[in-house]
């Protein structure tokens, strides 16, 4: 995995810690990379080091940063609903808030911007398209949408979803979506691209990943000359 640094950001409320990859003062467009419920996990790392390993500048905000008591073990049969507990917790409107300071962040270099985000995430990165504006959206099966959708992002937007889905209702989510880029992807569930057994479809997962990683060559590219 790409060697990964640390940073913190004013939110104006307090220093957020966010990870990054690469170095702020490349030419590349960034990315503001939205974890899933269960943190910025070894998963999220690999998949921040995957986007920078296409050329991009990544930072993953740790979302839960003003919460305590969340850490998590992914080997307990109480991880989901440890992570559950976690998010539960959360202050939906701060986290929106934070991850727009950290969007403005990567917006103050005078480069390009996307979101990506999973799960939890991709609500979340949802939700930050619709009140900052970034480049392009790219949201795995976001937990949150069915409660956001009266929201429109601003942006180009691409959305993956399970078919087998048993967390949300994507006959209900899909039409709302209007004029976005959408797959779906039959015998996967919520969650697919984690690798956790529990979750993982290998071929829904890697088939996403290609159409993401074309979308962004399309929408986002490397070289913005």
């Amino acid at each position: 995995m790409t060697a990964q640094k640390q940073r913190e950001i004013d939110t104006g409320t307090g220093l957020i810690p966010v990870h990054e990859w690469g170095t702020a003062d490349t030419s590349v467009p960034g990315i503001l990379l939205l974890q899933e419920i269960f943190g910025v996990s070894g998963y999220i790392k690999q998949r921040a080091a995957d986007l920078h390993a296409l050329g991009y500048y990544v930072i993953a905000p740790e979302i839960y940063w003003r919460l305590d008591d969340t850490e998590l073990d992914e080997s307990s049969p109480e991880l989901l609903p440890r992570a559950m507990d976690i998010v539960n917790r959360l202050d939906w409107d701060q986290a929106v808030r934070d991850s727009v300071a950290s969007l403005e962040y990567l917006r103050a270099r005078g480069r390009s911007t996307g979101v990506v985000g999973f799960c939890f995430g991709g609500g979340l990165g949802y939700n930050v398209a619709a009140v900052s504006s970034p480049g392009v959206l790219v949201s795995y099966y976001g937990s949150a949408l069915p409660r956001l959708l009266e929201l429109r992002p601003r942006t180009t937007s691409l959305h993956h979803f399970g078919n087998a889905d048993a967390y949300l209702d994507v006959d209900a989510i899909v039409p709302a979506l209007n004029g976005a880029d959408v797959h779906r992807y039959d015998g996967a569930g919520h969650a697919f691209d984690n690798p956790l057994p529990m979750f993982h479809h290998p071929a829904a997962s890697a088939l996403a990943w290609r159409r993401t990683e074309d979308f962004l060559a399309r929408h986002l590219p490397i070289s913005e000359g």
